[in-house]
Order: C-alpha cells, then sequence, then structure tokens
C-alpha cells in the first residue's frame, strides 16, 4: 500500500486540529468555504478486502469531464477505489427494511407524490396532469408544449414520500427519444447534496448514464458543490426507447451497482472516484426537457409531446422517514 502512494501528493488530517478546513484547503489549493467543517461519528478504520479476484466483469464505459472536486478522485493508473467490507449491524442511522412493488394503475399516496415543481437544467415545470396511470400498463409521463409562464414546457415526476438509506432499486422503463428530452431514475438528497443517477438521453437512447453526486456532512449540512458529479455512459447495445426494460441500481456502503435486465452494467467502490453516499434519499422517476445540449442534444420540441412509460418500480430497502415533504 505504501509503495502506491510513492509520489501522490497526500495530506494528514489530525482530527484533534482546531481548523481542518485549513489544513484540507491549503493541501488543494483552494479558497475555504463559508461553512463549518462536517463533523460526523467516527465509523473507525474499515476493514478492506484483499486479494479480490472474483470481480464481476461490466462492459467499457466512457468518462466525459468531471468537476474539480475535494469529493472526486482524479483518474489514476492502478488506482481502483477503496475496496472495503460492509460493518455489521446494518446502517448506524435508525432505519426499517421494507419492500414496495407498484404496477403503477394508480397513484398510490402511500409511496409517490407528483412532483409540482422545477430546477434550473429544467426546461420544463413538473405538473401531476402530464401522468397518466393506466391499470395494467403503467404510468405514462409526458413532456409536452405548455405555456406555463415560469416555463413553456410541461414535464412529470414521481417521487417517493420516504428516504431510504441502502437497497436495491428497479423499475422498468421505456424511455423517451425524441433529442433534448431525459429520462431519469435516481436517488437524490440535499443539504448535503448526494444522489446516485439513472438517465437515458433522447437523442442517445442506446446509452445509459450513470452518475454520482457526494457532498460530506450529515443531515442538514450546507454542503451542495458538483454539477456533473462523477458521470460515466454505457453502451446499452439495444434502443431503450423501443421496448421496456429492467433498470436497477443497488446501493450499499461500500458499493453501488447498476443493472440492466439483471446483467451488472457498471459497478463502484468507496473513492471511485467518488465516496458512497451515506445518508437517507428519496427515489425518483421522470423525464423531463434538458437545457444542456451537451447532455441531451438541442430540444426537438416538434417532436412533442414525449411519453416515457413506467411499467413498474420494485424495492427492497431501508426506510428512514415519512413523509418527504411537510
Amino acid at each position: 500500500m505504501l509503495d502506491d502512494l510513492k509520489g501522490v501528493d497526500i495530506a494528514v488530517l489530525d482530527l484533534e486540529a482546531s481548523n481542518k478546513w485549513q489544513v484540507v484547503c491549503e493541501h488543494l489549493r483552494c479558497a475555504p468555504p463559508a461553512c463549518s467543517f462536517p463533523e460526523v461519528a467516527d465509523i473507525g478504520q474499515r476493514q478492506l478486502v484483499r486479494n479480490n479476484t472474483e470481480v464481476e466483469e461490466t462492459p467499457c464505459c466512457q468518462t466525459p469531464k468531471r468537476d474539480k472536486s475535494p469529493w472526486v478522485v482524479e483518474p489514476r493508473r492502478r488506482w481502483q477505489g477503496i475496496h472495503c467490507v460492509p460493518a455489521e449491524g446494518g446502517p448506524a442511522i435508525a432505519a426499517t427494511p421494507v419492500g414496495v412493488s407498484d404496477c403503477l394503475g394508480f397513484l398510490d399516496s402511500r409511496y409517490w407524490l407528483p412532483r409540482d415543481d422545477t430546477f434550473t437544467d429544467n426546461l420544463a415545470l413538473f405538473r401531476p396532469s402530464n401522468i397518466e396511470f393506466r391499470p395494467g400498463l403503467g404510468a405514462a409521463l409526458s413532456v409536452r408544449r405548455e405555456a406555463l409562464g415560469v416555463r413553456e414546457y410541461g414535464a412529470a415526476a414521481l417521487t417517493s414520500r420516504d428516504k431510504y438509506l441502502y437497497g436495491r432499486f428497479e423499475a422498468i422503463i421505456r424511455a423517451s427519444n425524441v433529442p433534448g428530452v431525459v429520462t431519469g431514475f435516481f436517488l437524490h438528497r440535499d443539504s448535503p447534496r448526494q444522489e446516485i443517477d439513472i438517465e437515458i438521453a433522447g437523442n442517445r437512447p442506446d446509452r445509459l448514464l450513470v452518475n454520482v453526486f457526494y457532498n460530506p456532512g450529515g443531515e442538514g449540512a450546507k454542503f451542495d458543490y458538483g454539477y456533473r458529479g462523477a458521470a460515466s455512459f454505457v453502451d446499452l447495445g439495444f434502443d431503450a426507447s423501443e421496448s421496456a426494460h429492467l433498470f436497477a441500481i443497488e446501493w450499499g456502503p461500500c458499493e453501488i451497482r447498476w443493472s440492466v435486465d439483471n446483467l451488472l452494467v457498471h459497478r463502484r467502490v468507496d473513492w471511485q472516484p467518488t465516496p458512497i453516499p451515506h445518508l437517507p434519499m428519496a427515489l425518483h422517476v421522470n423525464t423531463w426537457p434538458c437545457r444542456s445540449n451537451e447532455l441531451a442534444g438541442r430540444l426537438a420540441s416538434r417532436q412533442l409531446p414525449s411519453t416515457t412509460f413506467v411499467t413498474s418500480i420494485v424495492l427492497e430497502a431501508n426506510r428512514y422517514q415519512s413523509p418527504l415533504f411537510t
């Protein structure tokens, strides 16, 4: 291990240091943030997985430009993250194992909330009226032209009422193929921002974008840096807009695994290239027109309306709290 660190620029952070941000920021040669250094419970020294020769192979992926962030490790030869042994006893945060299986024939308000908001990169306003529940078929999420004042388009999104900490999350989805429209299935939280993504861009429905955003601290910590996070593109080998496929995220304390039709397509361990998100997150499925041509191509507004079909959502996870919104 020490041989691998030769020539690497590292800093040692003393837990008793009075100004930990000064140590970190001087090492990174950046200005200190306005907020205080995140203080979290010490998890102790983690046991490492050694001589791991049975790692499942995954398809080759492309790595786009990443953030210049303290929480993203720069690509480095031979660096494959930190393979940790999961701690015994389950998550430190109080959570209850639950299972949800919903064929989305109707809006089950025990589990889901339709969104009615937006965000900066979204050219549309999420509207509950753009979700149509069809018994036996699932939910149809649409993007269409609508003069809504704050936006010129309407879109659709469902969010879980509960937050979850670790588990398996899967959905059967037929994505949109309209350039500029994004189909998303992901976990997300704010304060601090953490996120695990599956996204399919309408201009490339034969490709999967997987992404992780990480910021440190406990509940309420104001760390929300990062724009692109740590994305990777995975070639699917088929057009996800032509038929429905099973997409899944398996999120554990030491590893994240993405699979399609029960085949592993991508995996990450701790610090490969980010830490693993460690706080409860809500589950989302949505479709929306993107402001970024780089992500999804220029919006082909003449091809609207566009519809994403979600046949079912199934999860086995640790429920943290309910409801998500008060």
